[in-house]
């Protein structure tokens, strides 16, 4: 995971290895987003099925509503969180003739399947947000506040997403990103995802919240 803490100065990976680690770096803010939460969580599922071993199915079962629940408990606050984690349990119960191994697939594709899901949504929001703007007779000034960049989600971005769609049909003046108090997420997070998923330094404008109206 890439630390956002450490964003924009420096560009610092966390190797998560277990649902704990995960559940860790979701608490400490090492990643934040709703989505990208999610997605996370959904993989901490799956690290804690890989570290499991034996045959036995109830136990295996514990184990597994165990780290779901120490995952549920590091932000209680994020929608996508729970969403994620409930995917994640039915598995368990999808099929109760499957064994352990085969179980332990089908989590790792879950979790798998959540992210290219996040991804698919983060491209149809911004095919269908920028339909909003389809009567500007000219090049668009967009606000934004807060994170709602690629590093919010899978990789793409929901606000963002809106954000490129325009830019690619070539509709965007520039983006008005305020700094979001008290921890600087559209300074530090969104304002780094623009710059670096577009290559276009110009392309965001960084104003305080105050002047945001």
């Amino acid at each position: 995971l890439i630390d956002q803490r450490k964003l924009p100065f420096e560009e610092v990976y966390v190797s998560c290895k277990s649902a704990d680690s995960v559940a860790k770096a979701i608490k400490d803010m090492v990643v934040r987003g709703a989505p990208a939460i999610g997605v996370a969580a959904a993989y901490g599922v799956a690290l804690a099925a890989l570290k499991f071993s034996g045959e036995d199915k109830e136990k295996f079962a514990d184990y597994i509503n165990e780290n779901i629940r120490l995952l549920s408990g590091a932000r209680p606050t994020a929608v996508n969180l729970f969403w994620a984690l409930d995917r994640m349990k039915k598995i368990l119960t999808s099929d109760k003739n499957l064994e352990v191994e085969k179980i332990k697939d089908k989590l790792i594709e879950e979790a798998e399947e959540i992210e290219k899901q996040d991804l698919e949504i983060n491209w149809k929001i911004g095919q269908n947000g920028k339909k909003i703007f389809d009567k500007a007779t000219g090049k668009i000034k967009i606000l934004t506040h807060c994170n709602a960049g690629a590093l919010a989600t899978s990789g793409y971005g929901t606000a963002l997403a809106v954000i490129r769609s325009l830019d690619a049909e070539g509709k965007v003046a520039n983006v008005i990103v305020d700094e979001t108090r008290p921890f600087l997420q559209g300074a530090r997070l969104l304002l780094f995802s623009k710059i670096y998923f577009t290559l276009k330094a110009w392309f965001a404008k960084l104003i305080s919240i105050t002047l945001a109206g």
